[in-house]
C-alpha cells in the first residue's frame, strides 16, 4: 500500500511508520519537524508541513491507498488541535478524491462498555482535567460523520508505552469489556490492520487488552 501518516513524530505515529514500513508499504509522513523523526527507510518520504493550508499538503496526499492520522492533543493546553489539524486533512484528501482514512481517538468519546471503562475516579478526572480534550476529539468525530472520506475512529483507553504484543481485542461500535489499557505500537497495528476492513468504515472501533 502507498501511506500517508499525519503526527508522524507522535508516540503513535512513529509506529504507524515504523510498522508500515516494516511491512513494505511505502510511507510518507508528514511533520512540522523532519529531526524529531527517528524512523529511516529506503521507502519513507518525509514531508514538512504544518498543516494550516489544505494546498500545501494535498501532494501528500495524492494516490495515496490510505492516510492515517496520530494527531491529537497531548494535554489539556492542546485542547483544539485534533479537530483543527483533521480539518485540513479532510480538505485536501477531498481535493485529491483519496477517501480512505484511519485517525486515533480515544475511548470516553465512544459508548460507555457495559463494564464501566471509566470508574468514579477516572469519572472525575475526565470531568475536571480531560473534559476539553475529549470535547476536540468529539468534535473531531463530527467531523469525520460530515466528510465523504471512508472513516474509521480507533479509540483506545489509557496509552502505554510497551513493545506490539498483537493480543488486543477490538469492538466496532463498542468497548472491548474489561479494557483499561494498551500500548502505543499494538494502537497502530490495529490502526494499519483496520486500513483494508470494510466492516471498520465510518466506524467507531474500540481498542484494548
Amino acid at each position: 500500500m502507498n501511506l500517508t501518516v499525519f503526527g508522524a513524530t507522535g508516540g503513535i505515529g512513529r509506529e504507524l511508520v515504523r510498522q508500515a514500513l516494516a511491512s513494505g508499504h511505502r510511507v510518507t509522513a508528514v511533520v512540522r519537524d523532519p529531526a524529531r523523526l527517528t524512523v529511516t527507510g529506503s521507502s519513507l518520504e518525509v514531508v514538512r508541513a504544518d498543516l494550516t493550508d489544505p494546498e500545501v499538503i494535498r501532494p501528500a496526499v495524492t494516490g495515496r491507498t490510505a492516510v492515517l492520522s496520530g494527531l491529537g492533543p497531548r494535554s489539556r493546553g492542546d485542547a483544539g488541535v485534533a479537530a483543527r489539524l483533521t480539518r485540513t486533512v479532510l480538505a485536501a484528501m477531498e481535493a485529491e478524491a483519496v477517501r480512505r482514512l484511519v485517525v486515533v481517538s480515544a475511548a470516553p468519546v465512544g459508548p460507555e462498555p457495559d463494564d464501566g471503562l471509566l470508574d468514579r475516579s477516572m469519572r472525575g478526572l475526565v470531568s475536571a482535567v480531560l473534559k476539553p480534550v475529549y470535547d476536540d476529539l468529539r468534535e473531531m468525530e463530527a467531523d469525520l460523520s460530515r466528510s465523504g472520506t471512508d472513516w474509521t475512529s480507533v479509540r483506545p483507553p489509557r496509552l502505554q508505552d510497551k513493545p506490539l504484543t498483537g493480543t488486543y481485542r477490538t469492538v466496532v461500535g463498542g468497548f472491548p469489556r474489561k479494557g483499561r489499557f494498551i500500548a502505543r505500537a499494538d494502537v497502530a497495528h490495529a490502526m494499519l490492520a483496520m486500513v483494508e476492513d470494510a466492516g471498520t468504515v465510518k466506524q467507531g472501533v474500540g481498542v484494548a487488552y
